[in-house]
């Protein structure tokens, strides 16, 4: 039967719309670098048509999640359009203005172009680099200000409902809490970045208290202007690292970590899983998003291995290998659960009731 929900025909029109907009962009580019910086064209496997296609239908099965999720509830079917459309319109040319330097660092490899402002001996050595060789890695205004649109531009208009399968296993789990008021309850996400992911939390549980912890005062002042000038409870914003958080053990009913783990190195991420099941109540539920992986993913292998490569990300390797469920375990968390949509894999873990 034809649809004829005019609300679902405008959320599969705009998806189209940007995915056919990230398509063009990464065309362009491509072109241009080829005419322009052919040097700093690393080697890539070939993804053939069969690839495309798969991940063409894995691409519409996130899209019917997205839209049930929203149908039933779950979030407002009118934050599937939400986003500050004209603010990242207008920062778009920043993206071609920054092309430039980004080709000129991958070729040469440097990796360490960070501002010279910044004192190192606030961040951990791994955190002071040009992850996918942008300028100035997480360390400037700059490059807060346009990280939102090359995230939309990568994943071709699928940032945010990637973002978004963090949100039924986090209900899930605050649903166990029976007969405690959400107001009461308190989430915290970890490396919240720009704060999508709080926004999205925030859609569909408005009353809780929320918390985002970053390492940079630059994102995170982004994502105070996003959610704490509009209207919504306050969000808290803590500058601090996710190996040590500066909060009390048990705070949280609710725990968030969304494309932080392939940027961290094994070490420190079996640190910030066991920091999270610190903070936790027993019962607490830990959500974590990031990339696919070999096991669960093989037929993307070639995809996450141009990743890697065309990007400067120096963990992902290690991490599309690593057992993120055996990392859960050894930390103490219980009924683990994983499912992989699109790009990206999501956890949910629980902290056990003493």
């Amino acid at each position: 039967m034809k649809n004829t929900d005019p609300i679902q025909i405008a959320y599969k029109s705009l998806q189209q719309g940007k995915s056919l907009a990230g398509l063009l962009h990464k065309g362009v580019s491509t072109k241009l670098m080829e005419l322009l910086a052919p040097d700093s064209i690393p080697e890539t496997s070939e993804i053939g048509k069969e690839m495309l296609m798969e991940l063409k239908r894995s691409m519409d099965e996130l899209e019917k999640e997205d839209w049930k999720d929203a149908e039933e509830g779950l979030y407002p079917k009118r934050h599937l359009f939400k986003a500050p459309w004209i603010e990242w319109l207008k920062k778009y040319p920043l993206i071609w203005l920054d092309m430039p330097s980004t080709w000129e660092r991958r070729k040469s490899q440097k990796i360490d172009d960070i501002p010279k402002k910044i004192k190192k001996e606030n961040y951990p050595q791994y955190y002071l680099q040009n992850f996918h060789h942008q300028t100035d890695g997480y360390l400037s205004d700059h490059s807060a200000e346009i990280y939102d649109i090359q995230v939309e531009i990568l994943f071709n208009g699928t940032a945010d409902s990637m973002r978004r399968r963090i949100l039924s296993p986090l209900k899930r789990g605050l649903d166990k809490f029976e007969g405690r008021c959400l107001s009461s309850m308190k989430i915290l996400d970890v490396a919240t970045g720009t704060g999508r992911t709080l926004e999205q939390i925030r859609s569909a549980f408005p009353s809780i208290e929320l918390f985002g912890l970053d390492l940079s005062s630059s994102y995170l002042k982004q994502a105070n202007k996003y959610l704490n000038t509009s209207s919504g409870e306050l969000v808290q914003f803590i500058k601090g690292n996710a190996e040590c958080m500066p909060f009390s053990s048990r705070s949280f009913q609710g725990l968030t970590c969304v494309f932080l783990f392939h940027e961290l190195p094994k070490t420190a991420r079996q640190k910030v899983i066991n920091e999270c099941f610190r903070l936790l109540e027993p019962g607490g539920v830990f959500v974590i998003a990031d990339s696919i992986q070999f096991n669960d993913s093989p037929q993307f292998a070639p995809v996450m291995d141009n990743f890697r490569k065309f990007f400067h990300e120096p963990y992902y390797l290690d991490y599309v290998k690593d057992n993120i469920d055996k990392r859960l375990e050894d930390a103490g968390f219980i009924h683990i659960k994983a499912k992989s949509h699109f790009m990206t894999r999501v956890w949910s873990a629980y902290k056990p009731k003493y």
